[in-house]
């Protein structure tokens, strides 16, 4: 199920509406640094990493 699929017990209404406290609450919980970034960037800065940790170890080794 996703976010904007989910309905509130308290209220009956939608959580990405934020009608109440209760999905106000979740809202901001569920919100990260990771929810604004792009997927792609995500997988460029894993690729990075990973030939960083590559370049370490064959330096080291």
């Amino acid at each position: 199920m996703t976010y904007d699929r989910l309905v509130c017990a308290n209220c009956a209404a939608p959580v990405s509406e934020g009608r109440c406290p209760v999905c106000r609450a979740h809202r901001q919980r569920q919100e990260s640094f990771f929810t604004g970034v792009n997927p792609m960037a995500l997988v460029a800065l894993l690729a990075v990493l990973i030939a960083a940790v590559a370049l370490l170890a064959h330096q080291t080794a």
